[in-house]
């Protein structure tokens, strides 16, 4: 007899006592056609319409501090705003007035159009307004303003840079630096255990020197809280040239940065100062006397109501201080008011659509975009992104780069056919691939009339252990060296013996005087046969300068941070293995 299986007497026909499927939905119908308890309504039309604003205006309140949007109709941020506010509007409204309706959304939008008649029309006139604003803005009917947002200059780059000196090269990328200034404070028992560093670093131009500058920041909302009376006690600044970190501390600390709460937040500063302006990320610079700002560039859109994103002018903010001025032409000393990503989008538009939309996509004649990577170099005083220019069929090879003032956006194109900066690399890496060495984005320098890219190549430690010169037309002309003096000797070799500069441009003579300039970064001295010499580093060199006191008896004048002009005899065409080379003299800086 086949096993029947039971359960406790279970039938699936019944449960507890039977279930009546059309019972069931009998119920269910009558429960959803009972009529609803109905809500009252709070109060008069006078006391609902005063509860309402109410409810809305602190909503708003909290919104704006909280989010921060521009009370701009060119800002997006600022239709949002707009359209929440009017939503929390209706929503209390629904709930003061006891509307109840049968759940539909037509009953819903019916009731809003009638009892929220001011702020239905208004988001009409807000979606009007955002669909005429995006086509003014649209690119297909403003091609020609988005190509005219960024004037071009044509320039020759061999006439135009001048080859710099040693120290003035920028050797460290902004990972570089950042770890140079993560393990200087460290040091600082002091700070380490309250602070962090910001991770954005600024490259400016300080005292005539190439560095990074960064602010600190409050390790955690705790220590914040422990700290906020003296505010950040310090910001760092990185030497490009010799890798030099400095803890720069201050008198009076900084109240106002990215990393404060409340009032005395940045962001928070700005808009409550300047409520209908628009800002590009702040970043952070400091004067010629050293005094901390924030440098907020002021964002406007010039095509239609959302397109044409550009720069007017910029808010200083002083860090310690907090006071505020709006400056359309910013000072000299400010060296970074345009974004790399707004003058590579600039270029983009003009070499996309400089012959009209339909030609970007159908021919592409002389169709160009910029590459994806940038760097920065400084030229007379002023800090210029650089960043190649490709076709955009190719991805191969560039046609040639830009350089941009970001201060005040004066933009030359420079042709030059030759290789991509990640080709450039990549040729580098090849040549000490043993080492394992990762180059870093190159800088763009002339070397002897000759565009050359020049990259720092690191360890896995993330420190620069060799730099590598790279010509850009014929990039399988590569040249390596320990030092930067090195790596340039080994460049001009290969380009004499390639044909490409002539025999007597590699290198002055053997035994023949050279002069530099530069700032004494040490002194050592010893006694040699009665006679006293003063071994004296630059800052950027890793070699002494051997001053006999016998022959220069100003030498016993020099001090660590003197700006010197000095002549020195190499006595071949490569540094000696003890990096100690005789100078014949020298001139402080200013001397006539």
């Amino acid at each position: 007899m086949p096993f029947a299986f039971q359960f406790g007497g279970f039938d699936p026909g019944s449960f507890g006592g039977g279930f009546n499927p059309e019972a069931f939905q009998q119920q269910r119908a009558a429960r959803a056609q009972r009529p609803r308890k109905a809500r009252r309504a709070v109060g008069t039309p006078f006391t609902r319409t005063l509860i309402n604003l109410a409810v809305t205006l602190v909503f708003a309140l909290a919104y704006f501090y909280l989010e921060l949007p521009a009370l701009n109709f060119r800002a997006e941020e600022f239709y949002v705003f707009v359209f929440l506010v009017c939503a929390v509007y209706c929503v209390c409204a629904v709930f003061t007035s006891g509307f109840q309706g049968n759940g539909s959304a037509r009953d819903y939008f019916g009731f809003v159009k009638k009892q929220c008649a001011i702020p239905f029309l208004t988001t009409l006139l807000l979606i009007a307004a955002i669909a005429l604003g995006a086509i003014s803005s649209w690119v297909v009917l403003r091609a020609g303003s988005y190509s005219k947002l960024l004037t071009l200059q044509a320039g020759d780059f061999t006439a135009e840079v001048e080859e710099i000196s040693y120290d003035q090269i920028p050797m460290l990328d902004n990972d570089s630096a950042a770890q140079l200034g993560t393990r200087k404070l460290g040091e600082l028992a002091d700070m380490v255990s309250q602070f962090e560093i910001l991770p954005s670093y600024t490259q400016i131009n300080y005292q005539g020197r190439p560095v990074r500058v960064t602010s600190l920041r409050y390790g955690d909302l705790i220590k914040w809280f422990t700290n906020r009376g003296d505010g950040l006690p310090a910001y760092l600044i990185i030497d490009m040239v010799s890798q030099e970190a400095e803890v720069v501390r201050l008198e009076e600390g900084m109240k106002y940065t990215v990393a404060e709460h409340f009032g005395r937040n940045l962001y928070r500063h700005l808009r409550f100062n300047f409520p209908t302006m628009m800002f590009d990320e702040p970043v952070f610079e400091i004067n010629e006397e050293g005094t901390p700002y924030w440098v907020c560039s002021r964002i406007v859109k010039t095509i239609g109501l959302f397109g044409g994103v550009d720069v007017k002018g910029a808010v200083l903010v002083n860090a310690i201080t907090g006071e505020s001025e709006y400056h359309e032409q910013v000072p000299n000393w400010v060296d970074r008011v345009y974004s790399y990503d707004i003058i590579m989008q600039q270029y983009d538009y003009y070499g996309m659509y400089h012959n009209g939309f339909l030609n970007s996509i159908f021919g592409q004649r002389d169709v160009t975009v910029t590459t994806e990577g940038w760097n920065y170099i400084a030229i007379d005083d002023d800090v210029y992104m650089y960043t190649g220019v490709t076709s955009v069929t190719s991805d191969q090879s560039n046609i040639g780069f830009i350089l941009t003032n970001q201060r005040t956006k004066e933009t030359k194109f420079y042709p030059c056919a030759g290789a991509t900066e990640y080709s450039a690399m990549a040729s580098a890496q090849s040549q000490v691939q043993q080492m394992r060495y990762e180059a870093t984005f190159p800088l763009l320098l002339n070397i002897a009339g000759q565009p050359t890219y020049f990259m720092a190549l690191k360890g896995a430690d993330g420190l620069v252990k060799m730099f590598a010169m790279v010509n850009v037309q014929q990039y399988d002309v590569v040249s390596t060296g320990a030092t930067v003096a090195e790596c340039e000797s080994n460049y001009r070799q290969t380009l004499a013996h390639r044909g490409l500069i002539a025999a007597g441009e590699q290198k002055p003579a053997a035994g023949a005087a050279q002069e530099q300039e530069g700032v004494v970064a040490e002194i050592r001295s010893t006694v040699i046969e009665g006679n006293t010499h003063y071994y004296v580093r630059m800052v950027g060199s890793l070699g002494y300068l051997d001053f006999s006191a016998a022959e220069v008896p100003r030498a016993v004048l020099l001090d660590v941070g003197d700006h010197i002009r000095y002549s020195y005899i190499l006595e071949g065409v490569e540094f000696p293995e003890n990096g100690i080379v005789p100078a014949v003299e020298f001139s402080f800086a200013g001397e006539a």
